[in-house]
């Protein structure tokens, strides 16, 4: 007898170990201490390419006593990890960011398939920077980590060391779920910890297929551990275990805030990247050729981006010459299947994404916003491009993220006004500015509640550099130092060298 929950369909049944997909073997098993463990439950994967008659899997579904196997893999596979040092793991880690270069041709067609990004995409940008998150975080902690120490006016001697902190629990989201797992991960088991990923639900196999990379690469047993399920099965019993030291999470704000509570029970530090409503700002002064593309743009992956710029602030003066730019850029958008490449963007992940998405459209006509364009299915999981304008203040649709092709519109008249627009949400993840004025660009900069500021630009990432939200939009930052800031226990060491005899 069927079960469903979340969305997903569960079933007691014989596990099948294995899937093909486009030929690609996916394991569908947990991934704990080096070897694959079943579960008596399953749950149904389908491709959002089309949901109806296109069944992808049934994955190994885990709860406590999975997450318990994996915690304690970690627990005891740690001492000898976090001993290695950064120059021991270094030669591990950089053969799995080899082996995922190997793999990103069958890594994009199985994600392409598995949550609807485009393929094209996957293969030339998405998970390319996977292999780069392990790569650059394993250098980083060998080459930059250590502090030159500093002496005391009495001699004494600082120094600041990274020590690993244990085992981290890391969940990660369905829009882009192997790239973001391994934004955490990697930066984690280069400081020396190990590792329980809780693969997204309604996009799994790609995650699971890192575990077979982790062992090819000579990970040791326990070092990374994969356990399936939903976040009520999985999730909770991993985020709130009291032997979990950091716990990182990416996803919606309302499943944060339940996270986070299981974690305050331990005491455990977190990591969020959660939602966005971001604005995306269009002075007078801008590039307006560049600005329409760059906020055509903000549809892709049928939205489902959470540093999207969805919310379009331009400035009244150039309001008629922007629309008519930015028309004819959306004019030129093909949703349809991501495997072709000329798609623009493919399906919404989940029928209960398409009902979301509905919902804040409906709800944002019957407030009375101006339905400018779209606002409807294309069929299946498909969904027009959709811009609404005059909207009323503090509606629905300007306030809470739709996760959906669906933008609004809204103009200023002058520079108070447009930051006073911008920070109008419970959000501060990102924003974007066009303008042509560099002081403006840096006085504007300075006064948005945001984490990242993209100026006449957009998508740009440094590694090294901070990344997080404000608000509701999440909690710390990582990149750079900033990660091993939260995946180690940082400590300082006061040594009086005059009293060492050797």
């Amino acid at each position: 007898m069927a079960e469903r929950s979340a969305g997903l369909t569960f079933r007691a049944v014989s596990a099948k170990a294995e899937s093909l997909v486009e030929g690609i073997r996916i394991p569908l098993d947990h991934y704990i201490d080096g070897r694959r463990v079943g579960s008596e439950e399953r749950f149904e994967v389908r491709s959002p390419i089309d949901w109806d008659s296109w069944k992808l899997a049934e994955v190994a579904g885990g709860g406590r006593a999975q997450v318990d196997l994996a915690v304690a893999a970690a627990r005891r596979a740690f001492p000898a990890w976090a001993a290695l040092g950064p120059e021991g793991r270094h030669e591990p880690l950089t053969r799995l960011a080899e082996a995922i270069d190997a793999a990103v041709p069958d890594l994009a067609k199985v994600e392409c398939i598995d949550n609807g990004s485009l393929l094209e995409a996957m293969q030339l940008r998405v998970l390319p920077r996977a292999a780069n998150n392990v790569r650059f975080f394993a250098d980083f902690a060998v080459e930059r980590l250590d502090e030159p120490p500093r002496t005391l006016p009495g001699g004494e001697r600082n120094r600041v060391r990274y020590d690993p902190c244990g085992v981290v629990a890391i969940s990660t989201p369905w829009n882009a779920p192997f790239m973001l797992a391994t934004w955490r991960v990697g930066p984690a088991l280069a400081a020396g910890n190990s590792v329980v990923l809780k693969p997204p639900e309604w996009a799994p196999l790609t995650c699971s297929m890192l575990g077979d990379l982790a062992a090819e690469a000579g990970l040791p047993p326990g070092v990374l551990n994969i356990v399936h399920g939903t976040g009520a099965g999985a999730g909770a019993p991993l985020t709130g275990h009291r032997d979990v030291d950091r716990v990182a999470f990416t996803g919606a704000p309302t499943t944060a805030r339940t996270v986070y509570s299981d974690a305050a029970a331990n005491l455990t530090p977190v990591s969020f990247e959660l939602g966005g409503k971001s604005p995306f700002i269009v002075f007078d002064d801008a590039d307006l050729d560049a600005a329409a593309a760059t906020a055509a743009y903000q549809y892709d992956n049928s939205g489902q981006v959470c540093l999207a710029g969805t919310r379009l602030l331009v400035a009244r003066g150039a309001l008629t010459d922007f629309l008519d730019r930015f028309a004819a850029r959306v004019q030129e958008i093909r949703v349809g299947d991501p495997r072709d490449p000329d798609t623009t963007y493919g399906p919404l992940i989940h029928p209960v994404a398409l009902e979301r998405v509905t919902g804040h459209v409906e709800r944002a006509i019957a407030a009375g916003a101006k339905l400018a364009f779209g606002g409807h299915s294309l069929g299946g999981l498909y969904y027009a491009p959709t811009l609404f304008t005059d909207i009323p203040a503090g509606a629905e649709i300007l306030r809470r993220e739709v996760f959906g092709p669906v933008l609004t519109l809204q103009s200023f008249d002058d520079d108070h006004e447009a930051i006073e627009l911008a920070n109008s949400t419970e959000y501060g993840l990102a924003a974007t500015i066009f303008t042509g004025s560099e002081r403006r660009a840096d006085r504007v900069s300075a006064a948005l509640v945001a984490g990242t500021v993209w100026v006449n630009c957009f998508y740009v990432r440094d590694l090294e550099t901070p990344f997080g939200g404000a608000r509701d939009s999440g909690i710390g930052r990582e990149g750079g130092r900033h990660s091993f800031d939260f995946y180690c226990d940082v400590k300082t060491v006061c040594e009086r060298t005059a009293l060492f005899s050797r």
